[in-house]
């Protein structure tokens, strides 16, 4: 399996950074307490100084979405939604605790996180326009089709596994209480995103270590280097 953006999405937006990383052995029994608290202390001391829609990270991202056609303040990146949400109530909700510390990280450096189960992929991923024929499985279970042109995270099925670039993930690849094998994907389109995305990877790489015991690959994507190989798993 591989991850990777399409030449078309690198040629439209240069100035994307992409962190990629591949997990195996994860469960959903383990306190990650202390970590989100660290994390969503960061971004609520952040959040008092101003509201997230002047911070770099995510205005970059709404001149992305505007260059897609998408009114950001209509359709906002992951992100810019988890720190709306945690200013509105003080708090995000627990889903899993991987995906909760993918959440914290995303509002304490401002940058989208899809952690995703890689048992519900087919084949490679790839970010890209849509073409029309591609399907989409909300989180709530309703189905839908992506308009054509529109970015998405697309298998080799036709499954759409994110909706408008970063603005949506996908109930199909939702992690779940089963899930035991994740890619996590961190992008971000402001200037000097590099250190930042591999800040990111580094202290989600450190707590899969250490909390499941789970070592991680990381890798850093670009328009010279665009592909991520998840090696296949045998037994």
């Amino acid at each position: 399996m591989r991850f990777r953006h399409s030449p078309e999405i690198w040629s439209a937006f240069p100035e994307l950074t992409c962190g990629v990383l591949h997990a195996a052995g994860v469960t959903p029994g383990v306190d990650v307490t202390p970590r989100l608290a660290g994390c969503l202390g960061a971004a609520r001391d952040r959040l008092a100084t101003g509201p997230e829609g002047g911070f770099p990270e995510i205005q970059a991202w709404r001149r992305a979405f505007t260059r897609m056609g998408c009114p950001p303040t209509r359709y906002r990146c992951a992100a810019e939604s988890l720190l709306r949400r945690l200013r509105r109530d003080g708090d995000l909700p627990r889903l899993h605790p991987l995906v909760d510390l993918g959440n914290a990280l995303s509002t304490r450096y401002a940058v989208p996180v899809a952690v995703l189960d890689l048992a519900r992929i087919d084949g490679d991923l790839t970010v890209r326009p849509a073409d029309g024929t591609e399907s989409y499985l909300g989180l709530g279970g309703e189905n839908e089709q992506p308009a054509p042109g529109e970015v998405i995270f697309a298998d080799n099925s036709g499954h759409a596994h994110a909706r408008r670039w970063c603005h949506r993930q996908s109930g199909a690849s939702a992690v779940r209480a089963g899930t035991t094998e994740v890619l996590v994907v961190v992008e971000a389109m402001h200037e000097r995103a590099a250190p930042t995305v591999r800040r990111m990877l580094d202290e989600l790489a450190v707590a899969l270590t250490e909390q499941w015991r789970a070592p991680a690959r990381t890798a850093l994507l670009s328009a010279d280097a665009p592909e991520f190989a998840v090696p296949v798993r045998t037994g």
